[in-house]
């Protein structure tokens, strides 16, 4: 029996949020007595020694082209993994590509799950209580999984990632798999410029809204955002009159983010925002409306003009920077 994790490469590193869940399988094998197995597919050359940091004893190195862009293939590739293992539990990233195999794997194999979970299970003999955010992140509940195989998938940034010392056996993982192939990429186009970290797995995020006036204002947010090595991102309204790609959206319909830093400039934090940013462990709100309804949920609050405070600021912090040197 084993505890199973699948994780992901992301520019020939091992993703992060990979890294979080090994850090928790390794954390409930403690208990039940059990080895991490790590399943990972079109390794591309990059490094594995951090699965094996982060508490992993197996690596099942898969090379499945089809199984990176059809869900239901990546699934049939994790149900046999799971099978060979003799899994009991399975643990992924609530990412976009956990979103869609987690459920797909649970189902295959009969096993409850719980998606998007921000703690360590209660493990009381065969049952697992789990908890999860509700409500948009307002309130918190507890579920039981009862099933035999269990399914858990982690809310990114969640877990601090801790890595040790420790060697993992990597063994080739190639099974035959029955699923057809009904998804052809034609061409793949980034999202991002790889100089900072994708917005699940970011740890400092700045943030703007309609309050910029405009997608030719968006010069300051981005140099704020290189000064402090953070990632940027957009309130809805934004991306919806395209001033940034959709991809940068956070919130209730867009990406739920936990960094340790979420600067909100020009957004009035209406509650289908905030869903998506409220897991943030500091929260900072520069807005020129002493009303708006985002300074309720601030650590730290400015009141003013954005096109004044945010140079200011970044004046300070390349202060501050060359002062360290």
């Amino acid at each position: 029996m084993s505890v199973l994790v699948y994780t992901e490469i992301n520019k020939g590193q091992v993703k992060k949020s990979s890294l979080e869940c090994v850090n928790y399988a390794a954390h409930i094998a403690k208990q039940l007595n059990l080895p991490v197995v790590a399943l990972v597919n079109n390794t591309s050359g990059a490094p594995l020694t951090d699965i094996g940091n982060a508490g992993a004893s197996k690596i099942l190195q898969a090379n499945n082209q089809a199984a990176l862009s059809d869900n239901a293939i990546a699934s049939e590739l994790i149900e046999n993994a799971a099978k060979s293992e003799n899994a009991k539990v399975i643990i992924f990233a609530f990412d976009t590509s956990g979103k869609a195999i987690a459920p797909r794997a649970a189902a295959k194999l009969k096993a409850g799950l719980v998606a998007g979970a921000i703690d360590y299970p209660v493990i009381n003999g065969t049952s697992f209580e789990i908890k999860k955010n509700v409500f948009s992140g307002k309130a918190s509940a507890v579920y039981t999984i009862l099933s035999e195989v269990k399914v858990i998938s982690l809310l990114p940034n969640s877990f601090k990632t801790v890595l040790a010392s420790n060697s993992a056996q990597i063994v080739d993982f190639n099974p035959s798999l029955t699923t057809p192939l009904r998804i052809k990429i034609k061409e793949i186009k980034s999202n991002d410029s790889g100089e900072t970290a994708p917005l699940p797995e970011a740890e400092l995020v700045v943030s703007a809204g309609r309050g910029l006036k405009g997608p030719e204002n968006w010069g300051i947010i981005e140099e704020l955002a290189k000064s402090l090595g953070a990632t940027t991102a957009c309130s809805r309204p934004v991306a919806d009159m395209h001033w940034r790609p959709h991809h940068e959206h956070v919130g209730q319909t867009g990406l739920a983010i936990r960094p340790n830093l979420y600067i909100a400039i020009g957004i009035s934090g209406a509650i289908q925002h905030l869903a998506g940013v409220n897991g943030s462990k500091t929260i900072v709100v520069i807005n020129n409306d002493k009303e708006a309804p985002f300074f309720k949920s601030a650590d730290y609050g400015i009141v003013g003009d954005a096109f004044s405070i945010v140079p200011k600021l970044i004046e300070e912090i390349k202060k501050f920077k060359a002062n360290q040197n």
